[in-house]
């Protein structure tokens, strides 16, 4: 089974940007829907965004435009590149995997049978 290491979070200014990695660990992701997922401390994983495994992207409506999910299959990785960072968007964010055929939609905690161990995001105001 794939293990997903998440990297990239750091400490950033409001309106800065951040790039996430997810990295699979000895095999490829080509066949794993994948997603970004967030957690501040007192509230509940929310999902950001998600990729299916054939490209097709959808996300929060709180990060549309500002988000963007991508998959680099050669290299077993997927990011998230996170532009205009606000201040409530610090948390710790998690990618997570599905592999194969998700009927409906991929926002929801559920899907996902595979989680990395998080990375922290930290935006200044």
């Amino acid at each position: 089974q794939v293990q997903l290491v998440e990297s990239g979070g750091g400490l950033v200014q409001a309106g800065g940007s951040l790039r996430l990695s997810c990295a699979a660990s000895g095999r490829t992701l080509s066949t794993y829907n994948m997603a970004w997922f967030r957690q501040a401390p007192g509230k509940e994983r929310e999902f950001v965004a998600a990729i299916r495994r054939y490209g097709e992207r959808s996300y929060a409506d709180s990060v549309k435009g500002r988000f963007t999910i991508f998959r680099d299959n050669a290299k077993y990785t997927v990011y998230l590149q996170m532009n205009s960072l606000k201040p409530e968007e610090s948390a710790v964010y998690y990618c997570a995997a599905k592999e194969g055929l998700v009927l409906g939609g991929l926002g929801s905690r559920s899907v996902y049978d595979i989680w990395g161990q998080g990375t922290q995001v930290t935006v200044s105001s």
